[in-house]
């Protein structure tokens, strides 16, 4: 078959400046090239051609400049000249019905990531004429799928989930290799962090992300563990290092509290990696409701444990003994309190990595993840 995945307008494919979509879509692009004739359709970058192929994909980008509508008039205008058995529309449902006045005959799979169907964002009419035109709406998580359905009850017999990967090869345990022994004592040292635990956050730097709200949980802690450390790995935004007034604000925190902390500023999607053989304990502090973070996927397969909070599809991935969870995501104190349940015991440390490490490699490699997606394309779906 012929099919088409078209990524957002807001960063490129592959992920030179970072994104969840993009480096889902850059994980299982490769397998599924081997099995169908495939075309990814995707938002310009300095760095990349107008038009390639590699290996098996052929890449096509297109300058939408950042705008969700000139973005969508350049896909629509390539489209009109292509024919398509699938196309594979990416967290954009407002493209839907704009693609099959183009392709009336293309089988459309949509795959939601995050808030997209909320009212806000998209009109009850186009929604619904989208749900209809879609064959299949793969999510990310459970949680997602439920909100689809909880605002339009005819999408129900369409959702399937499919969670996310890793790349198994890349986040690794800082033990089992050379290379991601060195990142970790490079890193150390440039930070002076020496012995220390080191506590990880890798995200934007926006309230939503709640680093600020980590930053304070340090202040308990300190009481407790003296020989600990905070590290902030991320910018404002993709591929930015504007320093924000919220970025500001969380390095005033940082600079007033009883422990090391660290604000990295942006780092490169090719080096967030290293960040993880340098950690010890993985934090995820959302304080909204978050699809499900990808940084889950990566800290498991660096084999950290981890803390994430009870926001979105988070606790969809805590299985078993490989993390804990926030109940109460807005207070630190509860962050204080899970998080040094970890830091007393090195043991369960041990455990919760080497069970997250397990379930990385026996639940969320991109093979998986691509297999499922296969899958969807094979098999078209019974008409409701």
């Amino acid at each position: 078959m012929k099919v088409v995945m078209i990524c957002t307008e807001k960063l490129p494919v592959p992920p030179v400046r970072g994104g969840a979509i993009q480096t889902y879509i850059a994980g299982i692009v490769d397998f599924l090239g081997q099995h169908h004739d495939l075309t990814v359709l995707g938002t310009t970058d300095p760095s990349l051609p107008m038009d390639e192929r590699v290996r098996n994909v052929r890449y096509v980008r297109v300058d939408g400049q950042g705008v969700f509508e000139t973005y969508a008039e350049q896909v629509v205008q390539f489209l009109r000249t292509q024919s398509y058995d699938v196309v594979h529309v990416f967290n954009r449902p407002r493209l839907v019905p704009l693609i099959r006045e183009v392709l009336p005959n293309a089988r459309i799979i949509l795959s939601m990531h995050n808030d997209m169907f909320d009212q806000g964002k998209i009109s009850p009419e186009v929604a619904v004429k989208t749900i209809a035109e879609t064959e299949r709406i793969i999510t990310i998580s459970n949680y997602v799928g439920q909100v689809i359905q909880s605002l339009y009850p005819e999408a129900a017999g369409k959702l399937r989930t499919i969670y996310s990967g890793v790349d198994l090869q890349k986040f690794v345990p800082w033990e089992m290799s050379q290379r991601a022994q060195q990142a970790r004592q490079e890193l150390r040292s440039m930070y002076n962090l020496g012995n220390r635990q080191v506590i990880l956050f890798v995200g934007r730097l926006t309230p939503k992300k709640g680093a600020d709200i980590l930053v304070r949980a340090m202040n308990d802690l300190h009481e407790r563990y003296s020989n600990i450390a905070l590290v902030l790995v991320g910018g404002s935004w993709y591929g930015v290092d504007k320093i924000s007034d919220y970025v500001a604000y969380v390095r005033a925190l940082a600079d007033r509290s009883p422990i090391p902390v660290i604000t990295t500023g942006f780092v490169n999607a090719e080096q967030i990696h290293q960040w993880f053989c340098a950690g010890d304990i993985f934090v995820c502090p959302s304080q909204w409701e978050e699809p499900l973070a990808r940084v889950h996927y990566e800290a498991m397969a660096a084999g950290l444990p981890f803390v994430t909070t009870k926001r979105g599809g988070n606790a969809e991935v805590i299985i078993g003994d490989n993390g804990l969870l926030v109940e109460e995501p807005e207070n630190p104190q509860c962050f204080a309190t899970q998080l040094g349940k970890l830091l007393a015991s090195k043991d369960l440390q041990r455990r919760m990595g080497s069970a997250g490490r397990k379930l990385a490699e026996e639940r969320f490699t991109w093979e998986r993840v691509a297999r499922e997606v296969l899958d969807v394309w094979n098999n078209r779906a019974p008409q409701l």
